[in-house]
């Protein structure tokens, strides 16, 4: 005698074994401490850092050209620019100098450049060296993302034909 009310184990493996593959695949929500999440003065900061960046570009080749910077070119910057804030002036030369197309010149590089183009120090080894290396880390670790991305969408799309594949088998069927 089967009725709506009988318990069936099989169904009820079913439903938690379902159960768990929807909550594998739904997305945690993190809830984030005050430390974790930025200031408003620290974004500041980081959006001043790019619009200083740009007019650099637009005032200065060696920012343009990408050229390597000689040793103390922040002092350059503040004589040409003397209202610059020295705290977004670093955080905008800290962005500069980490791009991959700044550490690609630094690598291939034999002179510095000063503000305003002409040959300053020279470029040594250990800096092309330094450059090379972080580069080298970067793509590393890009690759090592992509490839974990791929995997994790592969993953997810295995867990759901499965549970596809268990609806289909299992699922209440339409009379």
């Amino acid at each position: 005698m089967h009725g709506l009310s009988h318990f069936d184990p099989l169904r009820a493996t079913l439903r938690h074994l379902i159960f768990n593959v929807i909550a594998m695949n739904a997305p945690e929500t993190q809830t984030e401490s005050p430390s974790s999440t930025p200031s408003t003065s620290k974004s500041d900061a980081v959006q001043a850092a790019r619009a200083l960046l740009k007019d650099l570009d637009s005032r200065f080749a060696v920012f343009r050209e990408v050229s390597p910077l000689a040793i103390g070119i922040d002092k350059q910057v503040i004589a040409a620019i003397p209202d610059v804030e020295k705290k977004i002036l670093r955080i905008a030369l800290r962005n500069h100098t980490i791009s991959t197309r700044y550490l690609k010149a630094m690598e291939k590089a034999t002179l510095r450049r000063n503000l305003d183009g002409s040959d300053a120090d020279e470029v040594n080894d250990e800096m092309r060296q330094h450059a090379s290396t972080l580069l080298r880390e970067r793509f590393k670790k890009n690759a090592e993302q992509k490839r974990a991305q791929e995997e994790a969408l592969k993953a997810e799309k295995m867990r759901a034909e499965k549970l596809s594949q268990l609806t289909e088998k299992f699922g209440r069927k339409a009379k």
